[in-house]
Parts: structure tokens; C-alpha cells; sequence
């Protein structure tokens, strides 16, 4: 009876191979066609690698049923070959020999015949199929199934059956190359083809970003078209909205700065308009109030007998005291409005008047008489700031309470204006750009600082500090005489 010995697997060539890692990914990307093709091919070899691990658990499953069939068809040859040597003891050792050597090598199996001490007698020849190659040792280990080793007892020696799976395993190695090969080469056609619809989808994209980039630099001429796909269909409707209702929102805005120009220069000339009628009254219709004053003083001096003539000479003098006060009044008037010499009273009566239109703000004027006479041209820009001001709080801040605070501290007027609404950044939109940039400027065109500070209370806060300037005169608000 064979008896059977722990499986050995002394395979040629056999040595611990290595297999070849996957080379590091390169630098990540950020584009969207980066990661689709890094998903995209994850995929593919997650596939490849679970077909692979199926391919080859059943090809070891089918080597190990062809050399378990091979090893029993030999088992029962060498057992007759055994018997027949043991029933002839003079002749049947050369017979087994001979029919060893005629037969050579069996299929899938190696024959080594030892003598009593264990030295090999006869050892099979080496496969002529596919000669010289073996697969890699780790494919070899992964598929070689696990057969028993075969001892049989031929009197004066041992006929030894090792299984030799080497040439099925390398028919299974083939097959893998031919079939990487395949899935690779399939694996770049599917790439290919996947980046050419990624190009045809994104290219879309391409048009979007240019108009975006376009709508940055304050541009809103591009329209996007319709896409075919619902997504980017969407996308392009919500820009072309968006860039209508930034074109429209721009020409308003450009009107509204032409606007702003056309005012500021119309309250200009309307301010050099009542500075001269207020000069020409004061001039001329001042002067010959007083000529005619003067005339009519003479005449009483010299009437006095005449009471028809004195009495016409008075009347006509208590005429011009009227007509003095009345060109006092205007002359005041012209130069309140236009911001004349007490810009602390002007200020006062612009706060009762915004007051009375706002009354929902409270509004706290604590505003003191400059210590100084003012000119004309920064009286103007105190109230030209306060009305700002204000117009903004009405309009943007939803502010509930408002300060002002005017005086004089040092050698500069300061004018501080603040409320608890909502501040600059939420409170203030594109149209108060220019409503500020005109208070820099008139500060600017002082000499004085102006700034805009949002408070940790919140609210907002707007304070001007403007110079005194050298040779103000003190300005008058009608006739002198």
C-alpha cells in the first residue's frame, strides 16, 4: 500500500517574487474632470481587481481537480507496476525500470525511484511543454493546490509520485498577462472615451466662467444660451437674470451719480445766485435806502415851517426803516440758507425741520456756537454734511434714536453724527457711495478729515473735523446801515 508523506512543492525556479505596486497618484487636482477620471478608474480597477480574485479562486480550483486526477490515474499505474515487481523478486525490479524509462515522465506528476539508503535510482525527466518557464513565484503559491505526496514500496526501493502542477499553473499565468492586457487596453479605451464626453459636457462650463469673469470686471453684455441639460439650463437662466438685473441696477446707478453731479452743481450756482442777489441787495438797494434816508433827514431839517413838507419827509423816513428791516430779513434769509455766518442756528433750524418730517427718530442736537467767525464756504459744508447724514439715516438705517454734535474743539470744528441702526455695511447701499464720496470731497477740498465708523454698540457714526481757516472774515447777515 502507498503511504503518504506531508505535500512538498519543490517547484523550479521558484523563488519569493514581488508584486508591482500601484505608483503614487500625482499631485491632487481640483477640476471636476480630475475627479471624475479618479473615480471613474477607481471603479474600473476595483472591478478588474474583484474579477481577478474570482478568476483565479477557480482556476485553483481547476488545477487542483486536473492534478488530483492526473495523481490517481499514475497512483493506480505505479501500484500495478509495485505489484508485479513484489510477485517477481528476480526479474520484476529491471521490468519496473524499464517501463519507468520507456514511460519517462507521467502527466502532471514526477517519479524518483530510491534505493534502501534514500538516493535517487531513476528521477522523471523535466517537461518538454514550455520549457525553461515558470510563472512567478507569488502566482505559483496563489494557484499550486495542495495534493499529497505518493511513497510506494517496491522491495529493495521506493517509487516516490510528487504532483507537479508547474505547467497548468504557468497555462493560468498566460491566460492572466493575455488578460490584464486585455482589461488595461479596455481600461484606456473607456478613459478616453469618458474624457471626450467630459470635454463635449464641460465644455459649457468654460462659457459660464468667461462671462462670470466678464460680470466681474463690471461687465454684463454676455447672455448664455440654452444647453440641452437641465442643470447647466438652470445655471445659465439664473446668470442671465442675474446679469439683467446688475445691468439695470448699473445704468440706475449711473444715472443717479449723473443726477447727484447735475444737483450739486445746480445748488452751486443757485448758492452763487443768492450770494449775489444778497451782495446786490446789499449793495446797491442798501445804499440808496440810505441816500434816500439821508435826503429825507435833510428835508426835515429843512421843512420845518413846511408841515406838508416835514411830514412827507417823515413818513418817507419811517418808510426807509422799513425797507432797511424788510432787506435785513431777506439779506438773513439768503445767507441762513446758503449757510452764512452762524452755522450753529442754521444747523438748529435744519434738525427742527428734519425733526418734524422724521418724528419716528429721536433725534439729540447738542450744538454749540463756534468760537470763531466762520466763512461762508465751511458753513455751507457743515450743513451740506448734516443734511447727508441724515437724508441716510432716514432712509437706510432704521434707526429708533440719532445724535448730533456740533462745536468747536481746538483749532477745528467737529461734527459728529450717529444713530443705532442697522450701520454702513447693511444699512447703505450702492446710491450712499455717492452721497459719501461727496462728503469727502467737500471734506477734502477743507483740508479736514472725515470718518465713518461703525461703533461696538453697533449703529453707525459720522464725524467730520474740519480746520479753522487763516483770515476768516465775520460776515455779515444784512446792511450796516
Amino acid at each position: 500500500m502507498p503511504q503518504s508523506s506531508p505535500p512538498s512543492h519543490p517547484v523550479p525556479g521558484d523563488a519569493p517574487g514581488t508584486s508591482a505596486g500601484t505608483p503614487p497618484a500625482g499631485g491632487r487636482r481640483s477640476t471636476l474632470r480630475a475627479r471624475v477620471s479618479r473615480v471613474l478608474t477607481g471603479l474600473l480597477l476595483l472591478v478588474i481587481a474583484i474579477a481577478t480574485a474570482g478568476w483565479m479562486h477557480e482556476t485553483r480550483r481547476a488545477i487542483h481537480e486536473e492534478i488530483n486526477a492526473a495523481s490517481r490515474v499514475a497512483e493506480q499505474w505505479v501500484n500495478v507496476l509495485v505489484a508485479e515487481t513484489l510477485r517477481d523478486r528476480v526479474q520484476g525490479p529491471e521490468r519496473l525500470m524499464a517501463y519507468l524509462t520507456a514511460v519517462g515522465r507521467l502527466r502532471a506528476n514526477r517519479l524518483e525511484v530510491l534505493d534502501t539508503d534514500g538516493r535517487p535510482i531513476y528521477v522523471s525527466p523535466e517537461p518538454t511543454y514550455k520549457a525553461g518557464r515558470f510563472a512567478p513565484g507569488w502566482f505559483a503559491r496563489r494557484l499550486t493546490p495542495d495534493v499529497p505526496t505518493h511513497i510506494f514500496d517496491a522491495g529493495d526501493r521506493q517509487i516516490v509520485l510528487r504532483p507537479d502542477a508547474s505547467r497548468a499553473v504557468l497555462d493560468a499565468w498566460d491566460y492572466f498577462t493575455a488578460g490584464l492586457g486585455w482589461a488595461f487596453a479596455a481600461m484606456l479605451l473607456i478613459g478616453l472615451a469618458v474624457r471626450l464626453a467630459l470635454d463635449r459636457a464641460l465644455a459649457p462650463l468654460a462659457q459660464i466662467n468667461a462671462a462670470l469673469s466678464r460680470g466681474a470686471a463690471g461687465l454684463f453684455d454676455t447672455r448664455l444660451p440654452s444647453y440641452g441639460a437641465a442643470e447647466l439650463d438652470r445655471l445659465a437662466d439664473s446668470y442671465n437674470r442675474l446679469a439683467d438685473h446688475l445691468d439695470r441696477s448699473r445704468a440706475l446707478n449711473v444715472r443717479l451719480e449723473e443726477d447727484q453731479a447735475f444737483a450739486r452743481a445746480l445748488q452751486l450756482r443757485l448758492e452763487e445766485e443768492r450770494r449775489f442777489i444778497a451782495r446786490e441787495l446789499h449793495d446797491e438797494l442798501g445804499q440808496g435806502i440810505t441816500a434816500v434816508r439821508a435826503i429825507a433827514g435833510a428835508m426835515m431839517q429843512r421843512c420845518e415851517q413846511l408841515p406838508q413838507l416835514h411830514g412827507s419827509a417823515q413818513a418817507i423816513l419811517a418808510m426807509t426803516d422799513q425797507m432797511q428791516d424788510g432787506v435785513r430779513a431777506i439779506l438773513h434769509r439768503l445767507r441762513s440758507t446758503a449757510a452764512g455766518a452762524a452755522p450753529d442756528q442754521v444747523l438748529r433750524d435744519y434738525c427742527t425741520l428734519w425733526s418734524g418730517l422724521h418724528p419716528e427718530v429721536g433725534l439729540d442736537c447738542r450744538i454749540e456756537a463756534p468760537a470763531w467767525p466762520v466763512d461762508e464756504t465751511t458753513s455751507l459744508a457743515v450743513l451740506r454734511l448734516l443734511q447727508e447724514s441724515l437724508t441716510n439715516i432716514a432712509r437706510h438705517a432704521r434707526a429708533t434714536r440719532a445724535e448730533v454734535v456740533f462745536g468747536s474743539e481746538g483749532d477745528a470744528l467737529v461734527l459728529r453724527v450717529s444713530d443705532n441702526g442697522r450701520g454702513l455695511a447693511a444699512g447703505h447701499g450702492m446710491h450712499d457711495r455717492f452721497g459719501i464720496a461727496g462728503m469727502r470731497e467737500r471734506v477734502a477740498a477743507l483740508d479736514g478729515t472725515l470718518a465713518i465708523d461703525t461703533p461696538a454698540e453697533g449703529g453707525l457714526c459720522v464725524s467730520a473735523r474740519l480746520p479753522k481757516r487763516g483770515n476768516e472774515p465775520e460776515l455779515q447777515h444784512g446792511p450796516d446801515t
